[in-house]
């Protein structure tokens, strides 16, 4: 089997490991070449019509969160203009990559210290994955879960001081995209689009 480099643009450190899982798991033999972590959706947006070029010349696989738009073709229409070429592999968490952890209910469950039957099954439909999972963590019966995910007393702070941290281990050593994708569509649809993926190579 022949190997694919390809580019990886992404939110978030979470998101890489995301990715990097991804590819790792998939049937095709992926190389990954540079990492571009846009901290936010702001970069990506700004910068995915420049990609979209590049892309004649190197595969991109781009990830990015669905968060308050209707559907990813909205989300795709408002932010591509003209075709998107073949090379570029653009992603859409639904409605964000959490959503994708939580639906390794069993794993997620035992890794928070929930009951698994707190996680619903359709966790695409969770309107704020990160809150509903930071949620789940306040209820943890393990303490260092709790300090890591959830936000100090107090603080202004979203999330938890290691919530990335913490999350990218469970990624890394208990998530199972093959057990998550059977209740996360657009996990499928990704997975399903990695393993068939073959760059248009320039003449």
């Amino acid at each position: 089997m022949s190997s694919i480099s390809i580019n990886l643009v992404f939110e978030d450190s979470l998101s890489e490991s995301v990715l990097r899982r991804l590819l790792d798991n998939s049937r095709q033999n992926y190389i990954i070449g540079i990492c571009y972590n846009a901290r936010g959706q702001g970069w990506i947006r700004e910068k995915i019509n420049g990609l979209n070029r590049a892309a004649k010349g190197m595969p991109y696989l781009i990830l990015t969160d669905l968060d308050r738009y209707e559907c990813p073709p909205i989300l795709l229409n408002e932010w591509l203009i003209g075709t998107r070429h073949r090379n570029l592999l653009f992603r859409i968490a639904v409605r964000q990559v959490e959503s994708w952890l939580l639906g390794c209910r069993s794993a997620m469950g035992k890794f928070l210290g929930i009951k698994e039957v707190s996680i619903p099954e359709a966790v695409d439909e969770i309107p704020d994955a990160k809150r509903f999972l930071i949620n789940l963590a306040k209820r943890s019966r393990k303490k260092q879960v709790r300090i890591d995910i959830t936000p100090r007393e107090g603080s202004t702070a979203k999330v938890g001081p290691d919530y990335n941290g913490r999350l990218i281990y469970f990624v890394e050593h208990f998530w199972e995209p093959e057990v998550a994708k059977n209740l996360s569509p657009s996990l499928r649809k990704t997975m399903e689009l990695l393993d068939a993926f073959q760059p248009l190579l320039s003449a």
